[in-house]
Order: structure tokens, then C-alpha cells, then sequence
């Protein structure tokens, strides 16, 4: 039976989508793998296009909230700001948490070019960690 796992970020918008991917990707055949948000800021669109240059489609996702997700019962939770990490909601079970602060592409400041280049390589630490985590203890 596959383990539960929730990423969970601000707004499920960019930097759990992301994750969320990934971790499909590299992790989804042991995992059912979920992403949300403590609020609902909806798909951003530099990181549905940054994910598309590296092949992975998410234009599909929807942005959640963690109440719209049910009753799902988390084994980990993995979040991927200070502030989700900071006001994480007590779920029921005992899940492992894992935390890691991945920078916010979304609150760059710049040209177009110059957002493409934050979201690209707040992807590239994202997909890495996804690659190397340690969820199977």
C-alpha cells in the first residue's frame, strides 16, 4: 500500500507544484503524492513554463487548499517555505515532516527574463531535492 505525502507551501502555487512534480516523477510508484496550500493563489504561470522546458506538464494542476483535500491521512509532509512550515495545521496520524526553505520565484522583482531565470533555478533546487530525498524510511 503506498504512503500518503502532502507538499505543502503559502499559496500552491509555484514552489509545491513544483515539488509536487518531481516528486511524482522520481517518487510516484511508492508515493501518492498531493500538493497545497495554507491559502489558494492559483497556478502560476512562470512555473507551469519552466517545468514545460524540462518536460514535466502541470498545466493541468489546480491550486489547493489543505481543507480541500479531505480526509486524506499524511504519512510525510514536506513543506517548502518558512511560513507553511511556521503555521503547519496539526493533521490527525503521525506524520514525518521535512522542511526545506526554497527561495519564492513569485516575489522577484524585474524583467520577464529576469523572473524566467529566478523560476528556472528555483526549479533546478527542487528538482534536485526531489531526486535525493531520503522518504523511504
Amino acid at each position: 500500500m503506498k504512503k500518503n505525502l502532502l507538499v505543502l507551501c503559502t499559496g500552491n502555487s509555484c514552489r509545491s507544484q513544483m515539488a509536487e512534480a518531481y516528486l511524482r516523477l522520481y517518487h510516484g510508484k511508492d508515493f501518492n503524492i498531493y500538493s497545497a496550500g495554507i491559502e489558494k493563489h492559483g497556478l502560476n504561470p512562470f512555473a507551469v513554463g519552466v517545468l514545460m522546458e524540462d518536460s514535466v506538464d502541470i498545466s493541468n494542476h489546480s491550486s489547493n487548499t489543505i481543507e480541500e483535500l479531505g480526509n486524506v491521512s499524511f504519512d510525510i509532509i514536506i513543506t517548502v517555505c518558512d511560513h507553511a512550515n511556521e503555521v503547519c495545521p496539526i493533521l490527525p496520524g503521525n506524520q514525518t515532516k521535512i522542511h526545506y526553505n526554497f527561495s519564492d520565484p513569485s516575489k522577484q522583482n524585474g524583467s520577464a527574463n529576469e523572473l524566467i531565470k529566478a523560476f528556472r533555478n528555483t526549479r533546478d533546487q527542487i528538482k534536485e531535492f526531489s531526486q535525493n530525498i531520503d522518504i523511504f524510511n
